[in-house]
């Protein structure tokens, strides 16, 4: 693969970017486009040295305005970095849509293991899959610990009624981006209003928080990614979306495919146990997160089959979009059994 067959990257202008603002990188620099990403495009970079790199932008055409800030995704990561939570060194941040025709940003590259799915899950050693399930409870209750003030994320957003903001962010996403009508989204949008439980504490959420998200290796979290849909809000959102991606073995998965489906990692119950023992928070409404996670993600699914039908997701076309169609329709109808 040549640096010019990678859509998403101005070659030229980026490598100037690139010798201006990342000094250790040697030109010239090749580009992969990172498989497994459905909304920000992820490349890995290498330079002469083969020293590795990683670039984010937005995906191709145009997308909707607050789902895929780089600058604000760099500014979390960068202050999530000072924290005991694991994440990538960030290297630099390009607002400069000239350079390459969208925002970006640089962060260190990281070694270790995505767990997408059983597939790469069942490569990881059994001895090793429970304390990455510790670690997985651990490290979202350290998230949840953090003051946004004493890292400079105090301003990022709102802190009062996360529920409320984000049923409505998600109701109007469903309506701007909806390929069809679908009466079970509309059914539990109205179901989580009448059932929004009073919010505790407000800390960062980082919005989908999963395996699929972390580099992980040894049995540790080497860093958690994918930030973009970071907020400040109601910390019980994260437990329930992460729970409804640790699936059991012998349990169905509502929608794409679950690491946890490789077996012998924890069961849910015990990653609330070492949640609530580290976060020492209440977690008896959790069905009610899980209901709203589900239905959030239903709405992302959503967004996601919309880019793909407009052709604006890169090198990246050979799916099978009634996949996406069968997985929105899933996730809501798992939504209403929780809230039913």
């Amino acid at each position: 693969m040549s640096d010019t067959d990678v859509d998403g990257i101005d070659e030229l202008r980026v490598a100037e970017w690139f010798s201006e603002n990342v000094p250790a990188a040697v030109l010239p620099l090749r580009y992969e486009l990172i498989a497994g990403g459905h909304s920000n495009l992820t490349y890995r970079v290498r330079d002469a040295s083969e020293a590795s790199y990683v670039l984010r932008r937005p995906p191709l055409g145009s997308v909707l305005a607050t789902a895929h800030d780089m600058a604000r995704e760099h500014r979390i990561i960068s202050a999530v970095h000072i924290t005991d939570v694991p994440v990538p060194e960030t290297l630099g941040v390009c607002e400069d849509v000239n350079v390459n025709g969208a925002p970006f940003y640089v962060m260190a590259y990281v070694n270790g293991e995505v767990l997408h799915s059983d597939v790469e899950a069942s490569q990881i050693p059994i001895s090793e899959r429970i304390d990455l399930s510790r670690r997985v409870a651990e490290v979202l209750a350290e998230l949840h610990s953090i003051e946004p003030d004493l890292i400079g994320l105090g301003d990022l957003a709102k802190r009062e009624d996360y529920l409320g903001r984000q049923i409505r962010r998600w109701t109007r996403q469903w309506e701007q981006s909806k390929t069809r009508e679908l009466d079970t989204m509309e059914r539990v949008q109205m179901l989580l209003e009448d059932q929004k439980p009073t919010q505790i504490g407000s800390t960062i959420v980082h919005g989908d928080y999963r395996l699929g998200n972390m580099l992980s290796r040894g049995g540790d979290i080497r860093a958690v990614l994918d930030w973009e849909l970071c907020t400040l809000g109601d910390p019980l959102a994260d437990v329930g979306y992460l729970l409804n991606n640790w699936v059991d073995p012998d349990e169905a998965p509502a929608g794409s495919s679950a690491p946890t489906l490789a077996g012998n990692f924890a069961s849910r119950d015990e990653l609330l146990t070492w949640y609530e023992k580290a976060s020492g928070r209440d977690i008896s409404n959790v069905n009610y997160y899980r209901a709203f996670s589900y239905w959030r993600l239903a709405a992302i699914v959503e967004g996601v089959l919309n880019r793909y039908l407009k052709g604006v997701m890169g090198d990246q076309e050979d799916v099978d979009l009634n996949e996406f169609k069968e997985q929105v329709e899933t996730l809501s109808t798992s939504a209403l059994e929780f809230l039913s």
